[in-house]
């Protein structure tokens, strides 16, 4: 009986005998196949917009962005996941990542999968995005199939046509690489282009969410003195106030640079700018109309 490769799988020509080339020869190779990955992530920008869009909704709904992944898939989602918290002062379980785990057998657990979004309550108001090269990893696709029966939105980020993923979610994230340099390795090309579309959809709903003022990080979570400069520095920067202001502002406003930057160019203290805040969903812009900033 005939058999074929899944495309994930595909052998490439262009790459064949890797163990007898030199480095500077494997590293230039690597450096143009990675090259094509952008153009194939930007092909699929109106399918990452629809996805975006639905995930704002429910985030504004209170609801969750979900990521579900296995292997190298998943350890990009998890990843993705713990950076909005990081970077965008997201609350604890707004955005999360289930991950199959170390095992790589538990890839193929789709008890497991399925279980996973029970465990995590996934209701109509969350988005669940599976990620998954092959679009077809057991413990994914259960995942998304629970997610589904529970009414939520669901979305795959795949590099495989016609997948069984692709069948269950509303949304297909079709990213489709071509061959490998090293066979079957999807953590190369297709995790690249899985890291992209996952920065895309973290980032832009966190901007579409009021979390970005200008191109700046206004919701940073100041854990650190390094992060800590960077508010200070932001507050300076759109409210042209000196570093010593800065922090006096951002210590009124417990660290928020966005409730310290309201609070400086509207005059208002910080327990108003913040309550104003609030009732604005968080989005600055409306309360800084006709205030002039840098």
């Amino acid at each position: 009986m005939e058999t074929h490769d899944p495309v994930t799988e595909e052998r490439s020509d262009e790459g064949r005998d890797l163990d007898l080339r030199t480095t500077r020869d494997l590293v230039e190779l690597m450096a143009a196949r990675d090259g094509a990955v952008p153009a194939a992530v930007e092909g699929a920008a109106a399918a990452v917009t629809d996805v975006v869009d639905r995930v704002v909704d429910c985030l504004r709904a209170g609801g969750r962005l979900i990521y579900v992944g296995a292997g190298s898939s998943g350890r990009q989602a998890v990843a993705d996941a713990a950076e909005c918290e990081a970077t965008f002062s997201t609350s604890p379980g707004q955005v999360v990542a289930v991950f199959a785990g170390e095992d790589d057998s538990t890839e193929d657990d789709a008890e497991a999968g399925a279980t996973s979004l029970r465990e995590l309550k996934v209701a109509p108001a969350d988005a669940v995005v599976g990620v998954s090269a092959s679009g077809s990893t057991p413990y994914v696709v259960a995942a998304l199939e629970e997610a589904a029966r529970a009414r939520a939105f669901t979305a795959c980020i795949v590099s495989a046509p016609s997948s069984p993923l692709a069948r269950i979610a509303h949304r297909e994230i079709l990213v489709v690489v071509g061959p490998e340099l090293i066979a079957g390795s999807t953590r190369l090309k297709a995790g690249t282009a899985q890291k992209l579309v996952l920065n895309q959809i973290s980032t832009v709903s966190m901007i579409r969410l009021g979390k970005v003022f200008d191109n700046l990080m206004v919701e940073v979570a100041a854990g650190n003195e390094k992060l800590r400069d960077r508010a200070r520095r932001i507050v300076a920067t759109v409210t042209g106030v000196s570093a010593d202001e800065a922090d006096e502002a951002l210590a009124a406003a417990d660290g928020s640079a966005k409730v310290a930057i309201v609070s400086l160019l509207t005059g208002l203290s910080a327990a108003e700018a913040q309550s104003r805040l609030a009732d604005s969903g968080g989005d600055m812009r409306p309360l800084l109309e006709g205030v002039s900033a840098r």
